[in-house]
């Protein structure tokens, strides 16, 4: 199985709040630092997700790709490539779990793979620079707009 790259933040929100946040694509670019365009491709049933096309520049990384999203229940979405020009994996997750009295922990969860040679360490660090400043902005995005 692949290593992972995981970390965890407090939100003051309601889950319901910051997977809206989670869920909202065309956003992106707005908070996080290495989403510079997002493209829903399909919705569910519900209106959610199916596939998105992103594009990253985590500057070690930088891609155009599609992947595709699964939301289990309201708090947890995870996601998958479909296709890339440079990643051969970037499977990840958002898990939502209510600590406390109008907080919510988001535990980030992401693997990537790429086509050309790099090191597992350096692989790791771009993983954590990913996973750090999603989490960063997400918290930002999400008590700024609920005025926390």
């Amino acid at each position: 199985m692949a290593e992972h790259t995981s970390s965890s933040i407090t939100i003051e929100a309601a889950p319901a709040d910051v997977m809206g946040v989670i869920a909202d694509f065309a956003r992106y670019p707005d908070w996080t630092g290495e989403v510079k365009e997002a493209e829903v491709l399909t919705t569910d049933a519900k209106g959610r997700a199916e596939q998105v096309r992103l594009v990253l520049d985590a500057g070690a990384i930088k891609d155009d790709h599609t992947l595709a999203y699964t939301w289990t229940g309201d708090n947890e979405v995870s996601w998958t490539l479909v296709k890339s020009q440079m990643l051969r994996a970037l499977d990840g997750s958002y898990h939502l779990a209510t600590v406390g009295s109008g907080h919510t922990e988001v535990t980030y969860r992401l693997t990537v793979d790429v086509k050309i040679p790099m090191l597992g360490m350096i692989k790791r660090k771009a993983e954590k620079v990913i996973i750090d400043r999603a989490l960063a902005g997400l918290k930002k995005r999400v008590e700024s707009a609920s005025g926390a």
